[in-house]
């Protein structure tokens, strides 16, 4: 395992042709020269150009490392967040550590933070949360954060590239089954958006609550049999929580299993009427909440403004839904017949679906699939019943979406642990409930 805390580079803006930003404090260059203020950085023939506050050029070269004097951060500005999610914006971010300017392979400009590890948390707990959040939530997101980086970066390194699997694609007759894990990253470790952990630099961490909990655990790890567990979280799971296989590859995972949200249990969906009864159900569980104080308190403020996580419901006429999946998938069902289940996973979430249309009829999967082909931007989950409107023709006229938690629903419930921490419970008993048999260990 690990023994003493690393530096790790986080990729915050990548396939950009020039970026612009300020030094806050002192910066050296590589060849020993400072800079401070204003800068900005440019493509042009193949090199990094940067240029100071007054326009001049300070240095030309393919890769530029500026590394902080004293407690000097930097800022960048016009930062995408959400990156294709329904909360797509940009802010203006600022960052502590190395900040490195490299061109990738094709010929794009790549800006790295790095940083130590336990900076990088305290920021990651307060971007994915609120930092006013209750402080045993934060600690209990401080162990799965640094669990789930540290066990990717070791099975990064230990494994060869062919031995890596983060992404799979099936395809055979009238199927394609897709499904999306952490990308293998060349230039650095993990990325800054939701596709990684969400990383918004020391611009989150507003008050003293994540760097408390960051400091409390620093160097604790969730384990199983002895090795880091690459513990998975979402925003909320809808009452119960699915396996790995169920949004990943088919390879089960112990301690990344379904659970119920709450001290009673509640079956797994099975079958549709099943499904179709849980989804209009309003069970007693963790992260059924509408208490706007524990709400506001957890959830960053974009993410507060999807109200309606726990239970929703979407509609699209049949012309706009055709639409969205000519345009998502590239191909052309013709008359939008029918959207069918097919497989389901305990939580309800959908694994395959199939997509019936008048020119062909294909089912597709995993669940970040079917929310990509079925919204412009990701239904909020794959936990949904289809109720389809049908007019004098004969003719589908309108698909009702009827639906259940926020996210991939694997792991731990981000909201159902913040409700647990708010009624009492520990750090630990959090990661017990979602996470079964796995051990806290302090490593470094």
């Amino acid at each position: 395992m690990i023994a003493e805390e690393p530096l790790i580079k986080v990729g915050i803006i990548g396939q950009c042709r020039k970026v612009d930003g300020a030094f806050n404090g002192s910066y050296r260059l590589d060849d020993e020269r400072s800079i401070e203020g204003s800068f900005a950085a440019r493509i042009s023939g193949g090199h990094i150009i940067l240029y100071d506050s007054a326009g001049n050029e300070i240095v030309r070269r393919k890769e530029i490392y500026c590394t902080p004097i004293g407690d000097s951060t930097f800022t960048l500005f016009d930062v995408t967040i959400g990156v294709h999610f329904h909360w797509e914006r940009t802010q203006e971010q600022t960052f502590k550590g190395t900040l490195i300017l490299i061109i990738d392979e094709l010929g794009d400009l790549v800006i790295i933070n790095q940083i130590f590890l336990e900076d990088y948390l305290a920021s990651v707990i307060s971007s994915e949360m609120s930092t006013d959040a209750p402080l045993e939530f934060l600690k209990a997101h401080s162990i799965i954060s640094r669990s789930w980086l540290m066990a990717t970066l070791t099975r990064a390194r230990t494994e060869t590239k062919s031995d890596r699997v983060s992404f799979g694609t099936s395809r055979s007759a009238g199927e394609i089954i897709c499904w999306y894990d952490r990308e293998d990253h060349a230039l650095f470790d993990v990325c800054a958006d939701d596709h990684c952990q969400r990383y918004q630099g020391i611009t989150r961490m507003m008050s003293g609550n994540a760097r408390s909990a960051a400091e409390t655990t620093k160097g604790m790890f969730l384990t199983h049999n002895n090795e880091i567990c690459d513990a998975r979280y979402h925003k909320a799971c809808g009452g119960i929580t699915d396996n790995f296989q169920s949004a990943w590859d088919d390879r089960p995972i112990p301690y990344l299993t379904s659970v119920s949200d709450s001290p009673a249990l509640h079956d797994p969906i099975r079958t549709e009427a099943d499904a179709e009864r849980w989804f209009l159900s309003s069970p007693d569980v963790y992260c059924n909440t509408r208490d706007e104080q524990i709400l506001t308190q957890i959830l960053p403020s974009y993410d507060q403004e999807t109200t309606d996580f726990f239970r929703w419901k979407v509609a699209f006429t049949r012309k706009t839904l055709e639409g969205i999946i000519r345009e998502k998938s590239g191909l052309d069902f013709g008359d939008l017949i029918n959207i069918i289940p097919r497989e389901r996973g305990p939580s309800g979430r959908i694994v395959r679906l199939t997509i019936e249309g008048s020119k062909q009829t294909i089912t597709i999967g995993k669940e970040l699939e079917i929310r990509r082909w079925l919204s412009r931007t990701h239904l909020l989950s794959s936990a949904f019943s289809v109720t389809v409107e049908h007019d004098e023709s004969g003719l589908p006229a309108r698909f009702i979406l009827r639906g259940a938690g926020w996210g991939h629903g694997v792991g731990l419930c981000q909201i159902g642990a913040a409700v647990m921490a708010a009624k009492g419970s520990t750090a630990e008993e959090i990661l017990k409930h979602y996470f079964r048999d796995t051990q806290l260990q302090t490593l470094y």
